[in-house]
């Protein structure tokens, strides 16, 4: 699948969602994929920037006995409580066949 629409179905049909068409959305009133418990917004990219990958590799290899990886991008100014989490996926898929 390519591009962005095929992106949405993909990681809709990952997370038992369905995507949203953009005709049935306007900016903001509507994530792009429609989930009973999640509200899932999905951005692709040709290359995700390299420190975010680095990031990412650094909490996975220092994970141990069942810890969760996971990036907080926090930025200056901000109120902790913004910061973004960045996971992977298949960890969230996980996490969701355990409940």
């Amino acid at each position: 699948m390519k591009g962005w629409k095929g992106c949405e179905r993909k990681v809709a049909a990952l997370l038992g969602g369905k995507r949203v068409p953009v005709s049935g959305r306007g900016r903001g009133h509507s994530p792009d994929i429609h989930h009973e418990r999640l509200s899932i917004e999905v951005k692709s990219r040709k290359k995700l920037p390299a420190w975010i990958e680095d990031a990412m590799k650094q909490a996975e290899a220092c994970a141990h006995d069942g810890q969760l990886p996971l990036v907080v991008l926090h930025q200056d100014g901000q109120r902790y409580q913004e910061a973004l989490i960045v996971m992977r996926l298949k960890v969230l898929l996980s996490l969701e066949k355990e409940r």
